[in-house]
């Protein structure tokens, strides 16, 4: 008897940093996020999205309903996405500027973040960025995205064992399982949405 070999439709997912730092550890994340879907997380590609190019929202760059061509070629890019995945640096209890600067760009008519599923995933201190999702998250119900809630992924980047080398690589083991979970849970979550529609 032959074997069926049942493929998962293939995810695509638009990744966000709100950190523009070189050696940023949220940047890391992400990488670890897109090396694990390479090797354990089939279905899924991650594509980095850069928000650095983008200027500050201001509606006087907007034109007969365009916007400057890299704002355009960021909202198609998170339009053509089918989940969006960001790593959300924690500012005086909230999100990053830059971060904020993006989501606002996208939220502009029509909104290209409205109903996207979505995961949030940060490091810090203390509370690992555990602050900024929440923020994050009240950003979204106006915004439409529904992120999932389960598993959360907060670290504390300075608590031993070493979390990332001075590259700002993710070289800790148990919490690249965490971020595996997260985005398995994003995968299922996406597919779920899509069989609703």
């Amino acid at each position: 008897m032959e074997t069926v070999t049942v493929m998962k439709p293939l995810i695509r997912v638009a990744a966000l940093s709100g950190s523009l730092r070189k050696g940023s550890y949220h940047n890391g994340l992400l990488r670890a996020a897109i090396d694990l879907t390479k090797k354990s997380v089939p279905g899924m590609q991650i594509e980095y999205i850069d928000i650095s190019p983008l200027p500050f929202i201001n509606t006087d760059l907007e034109r007969d309903g365009t916007y400057p061509p890299v704002v355009e070629a960021f909202r198609q890019k998170i339009l053509e996405a089918d989940s969006i995945l960001f790593a959300s640096p924690e500012y005086n209890y909230s999100v990053s500027a830059p971060l904020k600067n993006a989501i606002d760009w996208a939220s502009r008519p029509p909104n290209v973040w409205a109903d996207k599923p979505a995961a949030i995933i940060s490091t810090g201190g203390i509370f690992g960025g555990g602050v900024s999702q929440y923020h994050l998250r009240q950003i979204g119900v106006f915004l439409d995205l529904h992120f999932i809630n389960k598993p959360e992924f907060t670290l504390n980047a300075f608590q031993l064992p070493q979390k990332f080398d001075v590259e700002g690589n993710l070289v800790d083991e148990v919490a690249k399982e965490r971020l595996k979970q997260v985005l398995i849970s994003l995968q299922e979550f996406t597919m779920r949405l899509q069989d609703r529609k």
